[in-house]
């Protein structure tokens, strides 16, 4: 059975197959999620947020999540390479840390020069 995956903010949207990982999702629909542990649930760096309404669309969260995310769990957060497609659903991923420094120092720079003049 095929789901179809919404990734937001960019709103791009992909057909997956049932139990289809959120990062392998995300893998084929060219949306960036960093991860360094190879879907293992140990580096942390694939958190997603998932919001309630889509949280049984997702899955039960596995032993290794509990484990890492424990409370944030309450919050909407997953692990992308845990978390899988049992439905249709929207997921959020956080802005690239790297890029939200160069957005933040771009935004910061137009403020300047707005006081400026």
């Amino acid at each position: 059975m095929s789901h179809e995956v919404c990734f937001m903010p960019s709103g791009k949207r992909i057909a997956v197959r049932s139990g289809t990982t959120i990062l392998e999702a995300a893998r084929k629909a060219a949306v960036h999620i960093s991860s360094r542990c190879d879907a293992k649930a140990s580096c942390l760096m694939c958190k997603v947020t998932i919001a309630p309404e889509w949280a049984e669309a997702a899955g039960v969260p596995t032993e290794a999540e509990r484990r890492k995310l424990d409370s944030l769990l309450q919050e909407g957060q997953r692990l992308s390479c845990q978390a899988r497609a049992w439905g249709s659903l929207v997921v959020t991923v956080p802005e690239d840390p790297l890029k939200a420094a160069v957005r933040r120092q771009l935004e910061k720079q137009q403020e300047d020069d707005d006081s400026l003049w």
